[in-house]
């Protein structure tokens, strides 16, 4: 583990980079803003699940891996995009109901099929998970920005890999809990907020499809250089 002065420069990095909008920020905000903090936190509950998955492959050397084979970034980039557009069209389509004046979102896909709420909050979840899983830049930013805090003569640089991606993970979680509660609270008491709702969820889903965009003709930001 790095020294004291580091470890506070590393906790102080991530929290400004998790500050920072982008696909599980707004998967958090949209989800609060649409059925309430319960949701907002299962989202956020969801992306942590799935930064997991980098963080234990990166410090076993899966992601060393990836960044190696241009072939696995390949498809796993092109997987992860078109789940990130999955994601915004069904955001896109989603139904709006109103009852009691509240504003109530659901999936088209719900709709479809039914179910239950604990059934949608474990939609939310899931889709929180494979959000983050499916995004190879995630892997290569943990096997990018980790090992700067990790000293070279470190005994076990796995075991301490592994202890600063859990704890970035830790403190990205109540990052995210905390846009989950600020975007629940806007719904209930900002009138705006509830009158808009359905288009707000057509901008978020708009916003995922660019993401998803972006991440299908992004390169390898870790690949060597071509001559």
């Amino acid at each position: 583990m790095p020294d004291t002065p580091h470890l506070l420069a590393f906790i102080a990095a991530g929290l400004l980079l998790n500050v920072t909008p982008g696909p599980d920020v707004f998967f958090v905000i949209t989800h609060a803003l649409r059925r309430g903090i319960g949701a907002g936190l299962v989202a956020s509950l969801g992306i942590a699940a799935g930064c997991c998955v980098h963080i234990v492959a990166a410090a076993v050397g899966v992601s060393a891996l990836l960044a190696a084979s241009a072939t696995a970034f390949t498809v796993l980039k092109w997987v992860g995009a078109v789940y990130l557009v999955y994601v915004g069209v069904m955001m896109i389509v989603a139904r709006k109901k109103s009852r009691d004046g509240a504003v109530l979102e659901e999936p088209a896909e719900q709709a479809v099929l039914g179910g239950t709420p604990a059934d949608s909050l474990a939609r939310v979840f899931r889709r929180g998970f494979w959000t983050n899983a499916l995004n190879p830049k995630v892997a290569l930013f943990f096997l990018a920005f980790v090992p700067q805090f990790i000293a070279h003569d470190a005994i076990h640089p796995s075991l301490a890999f592994l202890a600063l991606g859990l704890l970035f993970n830790f403190n990205a979680l109540w990052v995210n809990f905390g846009w989950a509660w600020a975007a629940a609270w806007m719904a209930r008491r900002v009138g705006a907020v509830q009158r808009g709702l359905l288009w707000l969820e057509r901008a978020a889903g708009a916003i995922f499809i660019g993401f998803g965009i972006r991440l299908a003709f992004s390169d390898n930001p870790l690949s060597a250089p071509t001559h």
